[in-house]
This record gives C-alpha cells, sequence and structure tokens, in this order.
C-alpha cells in the first residue's frame, strides 16, 4: 500500500485507466491518452465490454461532463465555474488525469501569483554566469504543457490578479509563449489546452476580463440537484476518504450522513426540506465539500476517541464549525435552527443534545 496521504488521481485510479485504454478503439486526439468516450466513462462510471466496473469519480448531469470534453478537442479552453465545493477542482483533476495521464502541471492562483508563475522564471546563478539563454529558464507548469502537448491546470483562477490573468491571452489566443529576451518563442504542441477553476464567493475574487473570458468555454457545475444525489455524493467520498486515511473505523451509516446533508441543504437554501419552514441562512456556502469533511471528521473522532461507530457526538463538533464562521451572526443562525427545527425532528434528539452541550 502506498505509504503517499495523498495520490495523484492517475496513480489511485491507475487501474480504471488501464482498463479503460484496452477496450478504447475509439478515435483518440493528437496526445491524449484515452478517447473522449473513455475519458467520459472514467468520469461518470460505468461497466465495460468485459465486464470491468468503472467507479464514478463524478455524480451529476452527464451532458456537463460531455460539453468539458468536448471543449478540450477544440482550441478553446475550459472553465468550470461554480460555488465552492461543486467540485470543480476534482473534476479538473479527473479530466487531466483521463487526457493527459498527468495531473501534475498545476498553477495554483493566489492573490499573490506572479506572472513569473504562470509564464517562465530564471536561474539567477545561470543567467549571471552565462547570460540569458534557454538553459537559463525556468519552466513554468504551463510551458511544460505547451512543449509536451499537455492538459495544465489553473486553479483558482479569480483569485489572481487581473493584470496577471491577462498573461493567458496571448497563450490561448495564439498558442504561443513569446520569450521576448531572447527572441524566442515556444510554440503548443497538440494536445495542449487549459483547465482552469474559478468561483464568485470567495473574498478576493478579481473579475475575468471580456477579452479573457471570450478564450473560455464555460461548464457551470451546480449544486447536487436533491438531497439523495448529495447523500450519495458524500457517502462515496467519506468511504473513499476513510480507506484512503486507514481510519479504524466503521463506514457510517447512510442515516447519519442524511442528517449531515439535509442540515447543510436547508440553512443552505433558507426553507425545511418540506417547505414548511423559513430559515435563515449562514455567511458560509455549506457545501457539499464541507459535509465530506464533517463526516470524515466524525468518523476520526469516532476511531480514536469513540467506539468505532459514527453517532450524534461525533459530528457535533464538526457540524457546528461548518455552519458558524461569523461568531456573532452565524451563531445566532445555529441556535434558532436548532430550537426550532432539530428540536422538534423526530428521532433527531440525540444530535440535539449533542449539539446544545456543545452551542
Amino acid at each position: 500500500m502506498s505509504t503517499v496521504l495523498r495520490e495523484h488521481a492517475e496513480q489511485l485510479f491507475a487501474e480504471e485507466l488501464d482498463a479503460l485504454k484496452k477496450v478504447d478503439s475509439r478515435y483518440r486526439p493528437p496526445n491524449w491518452v484515452l478517447s473522449p468516450w473513455a475519458v467520459t466513462t472514467y468520469l461518470l462510471g460505468g461497466k465495460l465490454e468485459n465486464g470491468f466496473v468503472v467507479s464514478s469519480k463524478y455524480i451529476g448531469n452527464r451532458r456537463l461532463i460531455e460539453i468539458a470534453v468536448a471543449t478540450l478537442t477544440t482550441d478553446r479552453a475550459l472553465l468550470l465555474y461554480g460555488v465552492p465545493g461543486t467540485a470543480k477542482s476534482w473534476v479538473s483533476e479527473h479530466l487531466t488525469a483521463a487526457v493527459s495521464g498527468n495531473s501534475t502541471l498545476l498553477i495554483q492562483g493566489t492573490a499573490g501569483t506572479s506572472e513569473e508563475a504562470i509564464r517562465y522564471g530564471w536561474n539567477y546563478a545561470r543567467l549571471l554566469s552565462k547570460g540569458p539563454s534557454m538553459e537559463a529558464v525556468v519552466p513554468s507548469p504551463l510551458m511544460r504543457g505547451m512543449e509536451l502537448g499537455k492538459i495544465v491546470r489553473v486553479e483558482e483562477l479569480t483569485r489572481i490578479p487581473a493584470d496577471v490573468q491577462d498573461t493567458l491571452i496571448t497563450v490561448l489566443s495564439e498558442k504561443l509563449l513569446p520569450i521576448p529576451e531572447l527572441s524566442e518563442e515556444i510554440q503548443a504542441q497538440k494536445g495542449f489546452n487549459i483547465i482552469a477553476t474559478a468561483n464568485n464567493r470567495d473574498k478576493g475574487v478579481n473579475e475575468l476580463s471580456s477579452a479573457l473570458k471570450r478564450r473560455f468555454n464555460t461548464v457551470v457545475l451546480p449544486l447536487p440537484v436533491n438531497l439523495d444525489e448529495e447523500v450519495q455524493i458524500v457517502d462515496k467520498r467519506v468511504k473513499e476518504l476513510g480507506r484512503s486515511l486507514e481510519l479504524p473505523a466503521e463506514p457510517p451509516a447512510l442515516a447519519e450522513i442524511r442528517r449531515v446533508v439535509t442540515i447543510f441543504r436547508e440553512l443552505r437554501n433558507g426553507v425545511t426540506e418540506n417547505g414548511k419552514t423559513k430559515l435563515k441562512s449562514p455567511t458560509g456556502t455549506l457545501s457539499t465539500a464541507e459535509a465530506i469533511s464533517v463526516v470524515g471528521s466524525g468518523m476520526s473522532l469516532a476511531a480514536h476517541f469513540g467506539d468505532g461507530t459514527l453517532n450524534s457526538a461525533d459530528l457535533a463538533s464538526s457540524l457546528i464549525g461548518a455552519v458558524i464562521k461569523d461568531p456573532v451572526q452565524d451563531n445566532i443562525v445555529w441556535r434558532e435552527y436548532l430550537e426550532t427545527v432539530v428540536k422538534e425532528r423526530s428521532g433527531w434528539k440525540d444530535l440535539y443534545r449533542s449539539c446544545r452541550e456543545l452551542s
């Protein structure tokens, strides 16, 4: 078993990718490891002709994944857009692993991301000793992706300052990266493209210029449509998390996952699932990713400080921490929800008592 804390998608699902390669007789675009059909099957799951079962990496609208894959076969870049926690980064990583067989060409967008981090840097020791040359250039993931004909991931594009974002315009338009200091340029090889992710909910978001927007095909990844779909997503990811971290705890019961997801959906939507009671919403997003984190933390508590079975007491602390981001405003919202909904709901008395003790 691997000792790596988090394996790359192409390592974790190597068996599935190999199985798809063996049966994949469809057309593959230049430098693609799999055909568009096989990439889509890898993301959405399915049973192959030889009986091998591919697990689903994304549970949601099939057409969205098909549009995303089709975009990567064109000369337009792909922008995965949506509120935090809608699996944008997850989909981006798995798309890249299936298309290029390498998901590590990554630029992480932050407020401090510089133009050099996107284009290239310099080895100053070599620059001073031998002068400007290609040997003195330190290639960025973008430059390497262009040279190799691979997909490059840009995470949190809207976190990058606007003037640095626009560095991508020439690359996306002309498919080349100028190196003016050397009067040279890097031309993109076939297979190169960019998958960027962005959201409009975090603080410090920088809007994309219209010139940059035009060079992306945008696919909006929505929140799960209904309760059952979100429960299925959380259940699947939590089980994978438990195996990855080797937690000595039983997989959580669906009933506990359903309670967490119900709370998140009701507070997120500002109304109970039956539509009878209107609620105030907290300042946080309460995304599916956060629900996974809450259940995962509960499993850890159950494994190391409980009897190995997830219960309401294990969930309560992480649940409260996920809901209450603003200690004043969110605390009022949570207490009101606790007293008007959780307390009165049949079969939820244990969760109510556990949350009350910590609140």
